[in-house]
């Protein structure tokens, strides 16, 4: 079993989580006993079978290139036939470098400037990123609040995509930053709508493997609606390798398969990284156990959150986190904006939350909490929040 109570040296990492300058760059001055709540970057030990792996790699004392070999096709396939009783088939996978690089490369395989780019928000804010660098232009569909709880607008959907006919439609499932798990019904709707009116549905998918409550439904399970569908994902949330950039796109439809390799093939994207690689396979193969106490631990920190919130700090509400590790909180009650309340709480407390305007649009009056760190973080981090509420918005 893994210990998640053990605080691994994050400072001799020198990861961009714990590292002073970077923090004070993003969030102004702060003391030394910060806690880091920000970028969604866990604070755990990787599985023991990895870290075996990498070793035995280490060892071998020779890191030249290598290429995308069987294991790596068949742990992903194995992985999905498990999870959503799927199995795609393997000419369908490409390996890739990270799921935000590859959000760039999709952009730059299928619109040209000046085209249009859709997604609710808010959003992961390297969606709109990812088209602005290539002279797209962004189109925000807003999602609705209802009983706490985002919804998509599918009548503005419609509008949207029939009056701009957008190259792209960027899907965060789950929706990062609420945690949101979009319903079959609600996915069904989406791809029908875009297979409708021609744009293509980028599916990010890189939190899927960190479910808490409800029915995930992957893009891969919609049937010949997947066909106009190209989904990203990556065990890099799942067991914390976002360092090792690897991950992989599964399209099952020729031309659109085609046009996205070409781009990277104009791009050398060629052969993986040697850790990254094996880090996939290592992780998918025999990373069961550890997402299971993962979870285990990661509902622990959420339950003491909520709880908190609820006892303590009225003044904050937050949406139900049915994913990841990622605390959407909403603050309209303090008074402050979003901005103000990060720089205020990283300078009064030394706690260190993302803004909801990071998150492309119509993220005011929230804050995104990390709860993926050790429980004595999240323990501490809370009663300074309660602190800096209480004092200031009595």
């Amino acid at each position: 079993m893994t210990d998640f109570d053990i605080f691994p040296d994050r400072y001799a990492e020198k990861c961009r989580k714990w590292d002073k300058k970077i923090i004070e760059d993003n969030f102004g001055q702060v003391g030394g006993d910060y806690i880091p709540m920000w970028i969604a970057d866990m604070d755990f030990r990787a599985p023991q079978p990895l870290i075996d792996k990498l070793h035995q790699a280490v060892d071998l004392g020779v890191f030249g290139y290598t290429y995308v070999y069987d294991e790596f096709y068949d742990a992903v396939i194995r992985y999905f036939e498990r999870h959503h009783n799927f199995s795609p088939k393997r000419e369908w996978l490409t390996l890739c470098y990270g799921t935000v690089s590859t959000l760039h490369y999709v952009v730059q395989a299928f619109c040209q400037k000046r085209d249009y780019v859709m997604m609710g928000t808010p959003v992961y804010q390297p969606f709109e990123r990812a088209a602005k660098a290539h002279g797209a232009q962004v189109i925000q569909n807003e999602l609705v609040v209802k009983d706490n709880r985002y919804y998509m607008d599918f009548n503005r959907i419609e509008e949207q995509l029939k009056e701009y006919r957008p190259k792209l439609y960027m899907l965060c499932n789950p929706h990062n930053p609420s945690g949101r798990i979009w319903s079959r019904e609600e996915l069904v709707t989406l791809l029908s709508l875009c297979q409708k009116y021609g744009t293509v549905v980028v599916a990010d998918e890189v939190h899927s493997g960190l479910i808490f409550d409800g029915t995930y439904t992957s893009a891969i399970e919609t049937g010949d609606l997947f066909h106009n569908v190209i989904l990203l994902s990556s065990p890099n949330k799942q067991y914390n390798l976002g360092g090792l950039k690897t991950s992989y796109a599964i399209i099952q439809n020729d031309e659109l398969r085609e046009t996205f390799r070409g781009r990277l093939t104009k791009n050398s994207i060629t052969s993986p990284t040697v850790f990254g690689i094996i880090a996939l396979v290592t992780c998918y193969n025999e990373g069961e156990d550890y997402t299971r106490e993962l979870m285990d631990y990661l509902r622990k920190n959420y339950r003491y959150a909520c709880n908190y919130i609820d006892t303590k700090i009225p003044q904050l509400s937050y949406m139900e986190m049915e994913s990841s590790y990622l605390m959407w909180v909403n603050i309209r009650d303090t008074r402050m904006d979003s901005d103000t309340f990060t720089r205020r709480l990283a300078k009064e407390t030394g706690v260190l939350v993302e803004s909801g305007s990071e998150f492309v649009g119509n993220g005011e009056g929230y804050i995104r909490i990390n709860l993926g760190t050790q429980f004595r973080n999240v323990e501490q981090a809370f009663k300074r929040i309660g602190e800096f509420v209480n004092r200031n918005c009595l």
